[in-house]
């Protein structure tokens, strides 16, 4: 298979990388480069795959040698660390990244493989058969979505849909969500009002939360429900005053003033939805279908749990995208692509892809594995009735390739909460984000060329 030549990128092409702007010099990287696979063929080849711990279990790895012949060897994921192989020229075969956010930002610094040839030859990954949540791994230089494929996700979720408790429903006498039918941001918000319990001054129970997989992502999503575009034509600024991402900003600091859910001015205590639901302290979670792998285990719970359409902007889109992606993508300066591509294929279209798909982690992205989903029992069944329905409107929001979702909510998180406190306005938010957000993004811009 042909790939790309030529030098290593320059370092100065991922000074924005982290979250605060810039990687800690030149000094930092130069230490952490490592030796990765040998390149040979045949049998007996290794391939690395920096991954975080549980992506792919040891028990695959053991797996993934019987049946392929090949030995993987697993670096966990570092930003970093990250930046220094590419840099050096010395890669992972694979890498772990989240293809809503990650794929444009990679491949717009040239150091991501172009992945059509392997797919064109594959009997495993069939292009007929990919999910269309796929085309976030897709980038045409400009926009996410369309273009060559650099990556794959390995399940996904319509991460503004929202698990619900009936039976904190019952107990504040609300009525249940529609199935099949999406609610308006504006009636989720005042059923979390009516289900949030506290008690002396302290909350008890959550009505509902809803904060995304990130807060860019998350108003990405929102502004597109409301008909607009977080991002200007060339993805290089963002602007939170155009009425529909001003919509989207101002219902998402009412949610977080009101404190009927966790936000950066009301933590939640287990750092996540998930362990919150599980006790009952979580009325509503928009946490997509995947989240169904943990209710499923504790059938009480799972009885009670509902998965409901993601909400709407009246006069808006019914938009229902996906706010992860999460799979593996191919490093252009890897030494051993063609071995890399068949753990690729097993990872994604063999063993590991059906035992996600059955335990309820998420939906598979191969059309074909969708038979697998769990739909044993009646809440499972549900389940799948209103995912099903969902998939019908799903949609790539596409995400700005000049910067990290971490590095945009790392500067939201410092200045949102005055708002959140009600210390500023919403419009002089969207303007004090505009400015930080932008002036990042320029330098993005100037390090791609």
């Amino acid at each position: 298979m042909p790939s790309h030549a030529g030098a290593p990128p320059s370092r100065r092409r991922f000074l924005a990388l982290s979250a605060g702007g810039a990687v800690a010099g030149a000094a930092a990287l130069s230490g952490c480069a490592m030796q990765v696979s040998s390149g040979v063929s045949g049998s007996g080849e290794t391939v690395t795959v920096m991954v975080n711990s549980g992506d792919i279990l040891p028990e695959q790895v053991q797996q993934a040698k019987k049946d392929l012949g090949i030995k993987i060897v697993l670096v966990k994921y570092d930003i970093t660390k990250l930046i220094a192989m590419l840099t050096s020229g010395n890669p992972p075969d694979l890498v772990r990244g989240v293809g809503a956010v990650d794929l444009p930002f990679f491949a717009a610094r040239d150091v991501a493989e172009e992945l059509d040839p392997y797919f064109a030859r594959s009997n495993v990954l069939r292009l007929d058969d990919l999910d269309p949540v796929n085309d976030l791994w897709r980038f045409d230089g400009r926009t996410q979505g369309r273009g060559p494929r650099y990556g794959m996700a390995k399940d996904f979720s319509q991460d503004s849909m929202y698990w619900y408790n009936a039976a904190a429903f019952d107990k504040a006498g609300v009525d249940y969500p529609p199935e099949t039918e999406p609610v308006t941001y504006e009636e989720w918000l005042d059923n979390a009002k009516r289900l949030v319990q506290r008690k002396n001054g302290q909350t008890t129970v959550f009505g509902g939360s809803f904060n995304g997989l990130t807060r860019s992502t998350l108003l990405a999503t929102m502004t597109a429900s409301a008909g607009g575009s977080l991002f200007n034509d060339d993805f290089s600024q963002v602007d939170f005053t155009t009425p529909e991402a001003r919509k989207a900003l101002a219902w998402y600091i009412d949610y977080c003033k009101t404190k009927v859910g966790t936000s950066l001015i009301q933590p939640d205590p287990n750092g996540w939805d998930g362990p919150t639901y599980q006790a009952g302290r979580l009325a509503m979670s928009n946490s997509g279908y995947w989240m169904g792998g943990m209710i499923y285990p504790d059938k009480k719970l799972a009885e009670v749990s509902r998965l409901a359409p993601a909400p709407f902007f009246a006069g808006g889109e019914r938009i229902s995208a996906c706010q992860g992606g999460t799979g593996l993508w191919m490093p252009r300066g890897a030494k051993n692509k063609d071995a890399a591509w068949r753990v690729f294929e097993w990872f994604f279209g063999e063993d590991p892809a059906k035992g996600r798909a059955s335990g309820g982690w998420g939906i598979p992205t191969l059309k074909s594995l969708r038979s697998l989903m769990p739909a044993q029992e009646d809440y499972q069944k549900r389940v799948l009735k209103a995912q099903n329905n969902e998939l019908k409107h799903f949609s790539v929001v596409s995400f700005t390739p000049y910067t990290r979702a971490d590095a945009i909510d790392a500067l939201f998180n410092q200045i949102a909460p005055a708002a959140m406190n009600g210390q500023i306005s919403v419009d002089t938010l969207a303007g004090r984000l505009n400015s930080a957000i932008n002036e990042q993004m320029k330098r993005g811009k100037e390090q791609v060329g």
